[in-house]
């Protein structure tokens, strides 16, 4: 079988798992370094309160928006009329994009989620000049200087590059959208993964009322690992903004576990960060392993994953391939990333302990 037919062989073996978007307990022996959240807040008790209210919550009714705003309000610390509540992130995503006008500024590579949402004549892109994909409040400001936009959206850390702008850095990057009339819409999904992670987030009353225009948006899938309950949270100073997107979602949008989850998650404030600090500490013991793979360079991070450039003998489809053939690992070979050579580059999730070591002897089975 010649090269070509191997890569597209790979290429359909892994679209039949990426199209699932998830689902992957129905595999109850794969490992699944491709979706993103943290392996140690789901040991909290947290867990065990919500399987003893299990009859209650699959029985009953959730609240409506207004008091779901309310609970998410007191967990993050905002004033009501400035937080939405979503059926996941994505849905806010969603609500939000599509109701921007003129031109929208990116980096790329991204979560393709929100692109997705307008016509690609949108978009503005920027893309790091780097082999690191690598970037700072000033690249963007020179950049969006010369490529003008009405929005300005950045995921910090970034997905998949795990870039990370300090707080100085975005600060400088929110004044400078305010000065020039340019909604910031700031997603901050990963910060709880980053170093210094307490004083890194922008979710925040004060800093929400310095910055009227910025919109800040928090997956809670991701760092407090419970992708299943579908919750997400929209955050602005901007009330009419928040009044609409509240408008625009079902009046029950969240299920009862999602509901629940917020109404107990305060008294589990220690728990998690607990979980964060063991989590910052199983990066740095997976990157360090990581560096010695001599088929892949690792790009610093400071999500809950790592980008990866695979250098031969392999390349990415190849390689996410074997991996889920011969040690039931799935990882992303990043198929539908835009702004990057294709078949070059793959993101893998950072887990716990043992999961990553487990991951770090497969890749060393495969050195050639």
């Amino acid at each position: 079988m010649n090269q070509d037919a191997i890569i597209s062989g790979d290429d359909k073996f892994l679209k039949q798992y990426y199209s699932r978007y998830g689902g992957y307990w129905r595999f109850p022996n794969m490992l699944d370094y491709c979706y993103l959240v943290n392996p140690y807040f789901l040991r909290s008790a947290i867990i065990k309160e919500m399987q003893d209210f299990f009859p209650v919550l699959v029985g009953e009714y959730p609240s409506g928006m207004g008091v779901n705003a309310a609970l998410a309000a007191e967990c993050w610390g905002v004033r009501q009329e400035n937080i939405v509540v979503g059926n996941g992130a994505s849905e806010l995503i969603k609500a939000l994009m599509e109701n921007l006008d003129g031109k929208v500024g990116i980096v790329r590579p991204t979560f393709e989620e929100y692109p997705n949402r307008m016509p690609e004549e949108q978009i503005e892109t920027f893309v790091p000049q780097n082999d690191m994909f690598r970037y700072d409040a000033a690249d963007l400001i020179s950049y969006f200087s010369e490529h003008k936009v009405d929005a300005l959206l950045l995921i910090n850390p970034d997905n998949p590059s795990g870039n990370f702008v300090q707080p100085t850095g975005i600060h400088k990057l929110a004044q400078w959208c305010k000065d020039n009339g340019i909604r910031f819409i700031l997603d901050e999904s990963f910060v709880d993964f980053s170093v210094g992670y307490e004083s890194n987030t922008f979710i925040d009353n004060d800093i929400l009322d310095k910055y009227p225009d910025m919109v800040v948006i928090k997956s809670i899938s991701k760092s407090y690992g419970v992708p299943g309950l579908r919750l997400g949270i929209l955050c602005s100073a901007d009330e009419t903004l928040v009044a609409n997107m509240k408008k625009q979602v079902s009046i029950w949008n969240i299920n009862s576990f999602a509901e629940f989850f917020m109404q107990i998650y305060p008294r589990y404030r220690d728990d998690y960060k607990r979980a964060c600090d063991r989590f910052i500490k199983a990066r740095e013991d997976f990157e360090e392993e990581l560096k010695k793979i001599p088929f892949i360079k690792v790009m610093p991070s400071q999500a809950n994953y790592f980008f990866l450039e695979v250098l031969p003998p392999y390349k990415p489809k190849e390689l996410c391939a074997t991996l889920l053939k011969r040690h039931n690992i799935l990882a992303s070979a990043c198929l539908a990333k835009k702004g990057i050579e294709p078949d070059r580059y793959m993101r893998i999730a950072v887990r716990n302990h043992s999961d990553n070591e487990k991951f770090i002897q497969a890749m060393k089975e495969l050195i050639r």
